[in-house]
């Protein structure tokens, strides 16, 4: 279980995000869709938030978001601060809105004053976002012994982890996409992850408007991988074997497919030891 260190504004909102008063029946928690048990991630294809509602996209972990360009799957957050109130203002996910949540924070005397020592004001909107965004920004996973060895610790990978990782950094192509320090371009590309006959979602699209941009998702991380299956936006994926298999046949075919999936030539001993490597970004 991984939990930050909380000081300042994260103090005000360390138990809100496991407690429910930011729900419209006080039912979802923060923590509902990021459980900490699961690397801050769902272990359901998609979440279930009020009134038995299911989202329509897997939650992804939040670790590390605070050296991530791009939150949420289709981008659509411009800021963390932006992305911690859809929740809360989602009818289908916390159902309660935003003013609704500051005035029941308001009339909470733990909180109210927790907000009023740390900010010098009352609960607002806008302490609400930058609390729930600093609580978000602690949570963080690194040095793995993918990192340590890296760093020069040669015996830090098994053989079979050390021999994924050259799969990864090789024939694999996988760095292409999942690069940088979270293993990820922080960009969006179309797998074919949700085609079906063919014909994507709109996934980026529908915010860009960018014909370039259809079916494109996210780029996840790829640390913790472990705790944080299932896999894809739609959560379709149980497995890491599952997710190598996918990219060994080059995803799913679209009209939009990204020009960089091309079936990878893998034996089945080199796709073990690629998903050897991958479980070592959560060591």
């Amino acid at each position: 279980e991984i939990m930050p260190s909380l000081v300042g504004s994260e103090m005000c909102i360390r138990d809100s995000f496991f407690d429910p008063i930011l729900s419209a029946r006080r039912t979802v928690a923060c923590a509902s869709c990021h459980r900490p048990d699961f690397g801050f991630a769902d272990n359901r294809a998609t979440s279930e938030g009020i009134e038995g509602y299911l989202t329509k996209r897997n939650a992804p972990s939040v670790l590390n978001k605070g050296i991530s360009k791009n939150v949420l799957w289709d981008g659509r957050a411009a800021t963390l601060e932006d992305q911690v109130i859809m929740p809360i203002e989602n009818p289908e996910e916390m159902g309660l809105g935003g003013a609704a949540a500051v005035n029941r924070l308001s009339f909470d005397e733990g909180y109210a004053k927790e907000f009023q020592e740390v900010f010098g004001r009352p609960v607002d909107e806008k302490a609400l976002a930058t609390a729930l965004a600093a609580f978000v920004r602690g949570l963080t996973a690194g040095n793995s012994p993918v990192d340590q060895f890296r760093d020069g610790d040669i015996n830090a990978l098994t053989v079979a982890e050390e021999a994924g990782l050259w799969i990864y950094e090789g024939k694999g192509r996988c760095w292409r996409c999942h690069s940088g320090p979270n293993f990820s371009d922080e960009s969006f590309h179309n797998t074919g992850i949700g085609a079906i006959d063919g014909v994507s979602e709109e996934g980026r699209f529908a915010i860009t408007g960018e014909k370039a941009d259809m079916g494109a998702f996210r780029t996840p991380g790829l640390r913790m991988l472990v705790q944080t299956a299932p896999y894809m936006h739609d959560g379709s994926m149980g497995t890491l074997e599952e997710v190598v298999e996918f990219y060994r046949r080059g995803g799913n075919k679209n009209s939009a497919l990204s020009d960089r999936l091309e079936p990878i030539t893998l034996t089945d001993d080199e796709a073990k030891s690629l998903v050897a490597f991958l479980k070592a970004l959560s060591r």
